[in-house]
């Protein structure tokens, strides 16, 4: 479906850049001040989560119903938990926080597209 465009782009957006977090985890594996376990535990539990919702997307344009609820339900828990990451004092560093804070707004995009009148309405009949 030509509507999920634009969802499509953004779920791309957030899954490439949690891949890139894990290359940069990769790199900066040799600094404890910049990565640590709850990093490394992060970002790969993100970048799965991604893929599960980049694939939600896909099969969702293509009309699925239940793939179009899961992705409702995945970004929605996505954004709070993100939300919470980055209110977290102290557990993360900054840069993991930002790069979360950037993948949640991403995800709010998502949310605001994908739980409108008109898609929910496409999904309805189904």
């Amino acid at each position: 479906m030509a509507f999920f465009r634009g969802a499509k782009a953004l779920v791309c957006a957030y899954f490439g850049i949690s891949v890139l977090t894990l290359a940069v985890i990769v790199l900066l594996r040799d600094d404890s001040a910049e990565v640590n376990s709850a990093v490394w535990v992060r970002a790969t539990i993100v970048a799965v989560s991604a893929l599960v919702t980049l694939l939600c997307a896909v099969r969702a344009a293509r009309g699925s119903r239940a793939a179009y609820r899961r992705l409702r339900i995945i970004s929605a828990v996505t954004v709070v938990a993100i939300a919470a990451v980055v209110a977290l004092p102290g557990t993360f560093p900054a840069w993991l926080k930002a790069e979360q804070a950037v993948c949640g707004v991403f995800l709010l995009a998502v949310v605001a597209l994908i739980n409108g009148k008109h898609m929910r309405s496409l999904f309805a009949g189904r």
